[in-house]
């Protein structure tokens, strides 16, 4: 297994697409900070209060000129799904084929109910605008997570 990202790490570039299909670079948004979430899966209990609670945000990290990122193996049309039943207003990127996923660690092997599996661990990154890793949460309890990445970002923008 790759070594999980950690900060100070450069975050590795991507290109993945949107829910229209429209290839979508993390290189694009250097300049900005960018607020990087891995999530297991559209329209589940947490992935959908984590994407409602970074959507309801947007505004307050659009002031600190950065941009929030969310990324799963779904497809682009349950990512198109997902935000129209759920007035989503971040961007969320499908990898189906795992390219991010593993690039940044969060592809692992997880267990439930004893079984072993690979899957999505929910992590979030916050990049500089030089495109440095400078804060990484493991293991994300979706609870107040989307004000905890805002109040770090104010403290380093």
């Amino acid at each position: 297994m790759k070594k999980t990202l950690a900060e100070g790490d450069a975050a590795p570039d991507f290109t993945l697409n949107d829910k229209d299909g429209t290839p979508v670079s993390l290189s694009g948004y250097r300049g900005k900070w960018v607020v990087l979430y891995f999530y297991p899966r559209d329209n589940t209990s947490g992935c959908t209060t984590e994407a409602k609670d970074f959507s309801a945000l947007l505004p307050q990290f659009e002031k600190e000129d950065a941009t929030i990122i969310g990324i799963s193996a779904d497809s682009e049309t349950s990512h198109a799904k997902f935000i129209t039943k759920h007035e989503l207003t971040v961007t969320l990127l499908s990898d189906p084929d795992h390219q991010a996923l593993e690039a940044y660690g969060v592809w692992q092997k997880k267990k439930m109910a004893g079984r072993e599996y690979m899957g999505i661990v929910r992590t979030s990154f916050l990049i500089d605008p030089q495109g440095i890793i400078r804060q990484v949460w493991n293991k994300v309890k979706v609870k107040a997570h989307a004000e905890a990445v805002h109040e770090t970002l104010c403290q380093l923008s």
